[in-house]
């Protein structure tokens, strides 16, 4: 059952969503209502098209710092000195070139206009970050997300050049005091740099530790 938001405060229990992960529609994309999705095992996902969509995945994709996996030509690039890494320097254009940039297989973004003023506002309220890399002074790679309770849930991340989005990950699980890392979707890439499935019992209990 999909459960329809109206101006209360509320979601329903993640374990009565769907099989895909959908547990609710409608609501609002304000601070209050963000912060209460996420601290409940909850996110938006939904494109212009559509209203908004709320997900509680009965598997989440996640990576445990202390199991971070840095290959060695990561290594090297981490040793080249090639880059140079920041947080919460740029918020807003990591987030907007996470909206443009293209993807394979994948047709428009789902990081609507909306989105990103109301990611920018959580930013500007102390609850998302951004992980910048430079290249030369340009902007080449980063991630952003939402940061609750030590877990930092991930958004989305961009790569204008090779490895520069990596970079910004592994940056995060070394630097960041945090039990987990929520990938929210499976890649290969992140799956070999370590990150797993655990089910949602498991991932609320760390959210709520």
């Amino acid at each position: 059952m999909i459960f329809k938001l109206e101006e209360e405060l509320i979601f329903p229990p993640c374990h009565l969503a769907e099989e895909d992960g959908l547990l609710a529609v409608g609501g609002d994309l304000s601070p209050e209502r963000l912060l209460l999705a996420y601290t409940n095992g909850i996110f938006p996902w939904y494109s212009d098209d559509t209203p908004i969509l709320w997900y509680a995945p009965h598997e989440r994709f996640v990576l445990f710092p202390e199991k971070l996996k840095i290959s060695k030509s990561m290594k090297q690039v981490i040793r080249s000195g090639k880059f140079e890494v920041t947080i919460d320097e740029a918020f807003p254009e990591v987030i907007k070139t996470c909206a443009k940039i293209t993807r394979k297989d994948q047709d428009g973004t789902w990081i609507t206009n909306d989105m990103q003023k109301a990611y920018i506002k959580l930013f500007r309220l102390g609850f998302a970050h951004s992980v910048e890399v430079w290249e030369e002074g340009s902007l080449v790679g980063g991630l952003y997300g939402v940061l609750i309770n030590k877990i930092f849930c991930g958004e989305s991340m961009f790569s204008k050049t090779s490895n520069s989005s990596k970079l910004a990950l592994i940056w995060l699980a070394e630097n960041i005091d945090l039990k987990l890392i929520d990938c929210q979707v499976h890649t290969n890439h992140l799956e070999s740099m370590g990150a797993e499935m655990i089910s949602m019992e498991e991932y609320l209990k760390y959210l709520k530790a």
